[in-house]
């Protein structure tokens, strides 16, 4: 998950934000020739066998989250916030490159402004051309683990997306093979996630997958009751060979202002006390949170304590969030996030009720 959700959402409530926006969604693609059929377990087995290393391409991010337009000219105390659910809601654009574990570039394409990410070994440096600014920071060596680089702060790829979710899969879900399709001018399997509970706001979930790799292409969202995907990422082009070695060197531009800044070693990459996706097995929690429900009607709760400062003093919290029996909701196509009056926040891709109803019995 990213820092910058991080510094104004509780760590809890991130993963199951970003996670179920990462789900559902039939994608609109062009349709592919006739595979040879394949069943559900099969074109899993093609994504377990994927063994690309190395790509360059377009990605493409949309959202029909149904958040809130956020108002022009937001303080700057609220800036983090603002750029944090820019990221969720506006429509990006990225050039992604990517050489096994140790090598990724991505430079994400923002109206008359550009951010770049460049990883080569465990050097990560950002670059924001809004404001010539440069971070830099040396990951600890576990951060090298995986086939390819870790995602970025800006943007993740299909191929991660759709290990996040395959990753949880259990009776929840229902899999299927829907149509065959074409995503970049690659013929592709869909293969098709579906909740089986109707108390989940979540529809389905898609996920291309290349017919002659394994290789996911595309993660699209279908929320309940919409007709856009909910959420889409989709390759639109892509070539499956090393980019140049040059593209992840980096040399911070002439006055651009540098902050260094320092990761702390982890067990592993997550945020401490991050859950399984939904979809995943439930009951597990630490002191910091619990978790009631399964599968995709989980609910994560959070004690009073754990909500920042900053957010509770954000402006645009009140912009974003509306009142409701028992405290104020944010809401989403896909999350709902319930503040109550005493402080605690109560998440899921539930409906309202299911979350008063978990804040009612705490």
């Amino acid at each position: 998950m990213t820092r910058l959700w991080l510094r104004w959402l509780p760590a809890v409530v991130v993963p199951a934000v970003i996670a179920a926006g990462a789900l559902a969604g039939s994608f609109q693609a062009s349709a592919a020739d006739n595979l040879p059929a394949k069943t559900p377990e099969q074109v899993l087995a093609m994504v377990g066998a994927d063994t690309v290393r190395a790509l360059s391409g377009t990605l493409e991010q949309t959202s029909e989250l149904g958040l809130p337009q956020l108002p022009a000219g937001a303080p700057s105390s609220s800036a983090d916030m603002a750029s944090a659910l820019d990221l969720l809601a506006a429509p990006h654009t990225a050039r992604i490159y990517l050489d096994g574990p140790a090598n990724a570039r991505v430079q994400v394409m923002d109206q008359l402004a550009e951010r770049d990410v460049i990883r080569h070994g465990n050097e990560v440096w950002t670059y924001s051309s809004k404001d010539n600014s440069v971070t830099h920071e040396t990951l600890p060596a576990a951060g090298l683990k995986g086939k390819t680089a870790a995602a970025t702060p800006q943007l993740q790829t299909p191929d991660q997306l759709a290990q996040r979710m395959l990753a949880a899969l259990d009776a929840s879900t229902t899999v299927t093979v829907g149509q065959d399709t074409s995503v970049a001018g690659r013929p592709a399997y869909a293969l098709v996630l579906t909740p089986r509970s109707a108390d989940t706001l979540v529809g389905s979930v898609s996920i291309a997958v290349d017919s002659q790799t394994g290789l996911p292409l595309s993660v699209a969202v279908q929320a309940r009751g919409q007709e856009k995907p909910a959420f889409r990422l989709v390759f639109t082009d892509l070539v499956l060979q090393a980019p140049s070695a040059d593209l992840f060197a980096f040399t911070p531009p002439p006055g651009a202002h540098i902050t260094q800044r320092t990761r702390p070693q982890q067990a592993d990459e997550r945020p401490p006390g991050e859950p399984r996706a939904p979809g995943g097995n439930s009951g597990s929690a630490t002191p910091a949170h619990t978790v009631s429900g399964q599968g995709w009607d989980t609910v994560i709760a959070l004690p009073a304590t754990a909500m920042p400062a900053d957010l509770t003093a954000s402006p645009l919290l009140g912009h974003a969030a509306q009142a409701v029996d028992g405290g104020r909701l944010i809401s989403t196509s896909l999350v709902n996030v319930l503040l109550t009056n005493d402080g605690r926040i109560f998440a899921g891709s539930v409906p309202l009720a299911r979350l008063q109803s978990a804040a009612a019995e705490r």
